[in-house]
């Protein structure tokens, strides 16, 4: 990302003025290795590798502002390995987690983990030290932060299906766990921020796992936790949210955790989802990812644009797809969305 584009992503995100719509795409290693034809291991591993892929994207695509910006992470393997998951490498795809069997009731043998020395978050935070002055002195910058949010990082030390019965079983010992994983995230944010430096302007939140509480249940374990840790940064921080499985229970209070930004699936609307934020934070979508981005053509990634646009109305937006970029989304279809919001923003 460079410093213009990071200045046009804060305003739409802090909703200040009324500029053009910026693009903005999450991507990580489900696509960039293989749209750039280089290994998962290599890319995880290899810090020119690392360095290079990112080069190559934003100078393939200069009209995006691919987010959080020069991502240092090994999948999802970062928090969950701090905890003491299993993680499992391939040559070709993401890495897999494997939890270990762990008592709910030994909770308070459970150390809290440290970014500095646990799992992979101590090489990630390495790979920061060596690579953050080259990025700056190639013109790019690096604003924000990325974590595995608190309930998703919990689900993968106890599974999904554990931890939804845990909430209903064992709702003390959840409380306790998500204690543990919330500071584990707070601590892991600080830390990148701390080795990164000054540029470090905002975080992106990932937690799926949320969109699987219903109302109630996402009042209890969830928002407290999402709100301690945006209440733990400067309020002048861009803050963004990332769920594409359901935002359903809790859209409406997800600007009251402290969120600029939401990113969300394909599952709700642009209008629906504006009509229920009523302008309180910032909506980061909505083309399908998969059934448009990935397997449709050029030209349907232009309709689907312009439709989402439109659909915005005057709401806060900044445009992206329904998430992340899904693995084997061509490059023509990126390029698509790009010309249709210049087309529009004219």
């Amino acid at each position: 990302m460079r410093r213009d584009q990071w200045q046009a992503f804060k305003r739409a995100a802090k909703r200040q003025g009324n500029g053009p719509i910026p693009l903005a795409l999450i991507v990580d290693s489900p696509w960039m290795p293989g749209h750039l034809g280089v290994g998962h291991l290599d890319y995880y591993f290899d810090p020119e590798v690392w360095f290079q892929s990112n080069r190559k994207i934003m100078q393939e695509f200069p009209d995006v502002i691919f987010f959080p910006s020069w991502w240092a992470e090994c999948g999802m393997a970062a928090e969950p390995s701090a905890l003491g998951v299993r993680i499992r490498f391939w040559k070709n795809q993401t890495p897999s987690e494997e939890r270990i069997p762990f008592r709910l009731d030994d909770l308070d043998q459970l150390s809290q983990p440290d970014p500095h020395t646990d799992g992979f978050m101590p090489l990630i935070l390495h790979r920061y030290e060596r690579m953050t002055q080259r990025i700056l002195d190639a013109g790019y910058t690096i604003p924000v932060v990325a974590a595995r949010g608190p309930v998703c990082t919990a689900s993968f030390f106890r599974g999904v299906t554990d931890l939804m019965m845990d909430v209903v079983e064992s709702p003390e010992r959840v409380t306790k766990l998500l204690d543990i994983t919330t500071q584990l995230t707070i601590d892991w944010l600080k830390a990148q921020a701390e080795v990164i430096g000054t540029s470090v302007e905002g975080f992106l939140l990932l937690d799926d796992i949320v969109g699987f509480f219903g109302h109630e249940h996402y009042e209890q374990f969830a928002h407290p936790y999402l709100k301690r840790i945006c209440d733990a940064f400067p309020a002048d921080w861009v803050k963004v949210y990332h769920n594409d499985a359901s935002v359903t229970a809790c859209l409406e209070l997800l600007p009251d955790a402290g969120f600029d930004v939401l990113n969300w699936g394909k599952q709700l609307s642009v209008d629906e989802a504006a009509r229920r934020v009523g302008g309180r934070m910032t909506l980061m979508g909505n083309v399908n990812p998969l059934e448009i981005g990935v397997r449709g053509t050029p030209g349907e990634v232009a309709s689907a644009t312009r439709e989402v646009l439109q659909k915005a109305s005057r709401h806060p937006l900044i445009l992206s797809v329904g998430g992340g970029v899904s693995m084997g989304m061509p490059a023509a279809n990126i390029r698509a969305m790009a010309a249709a919001l210049a087309e529009f923003n004219k």
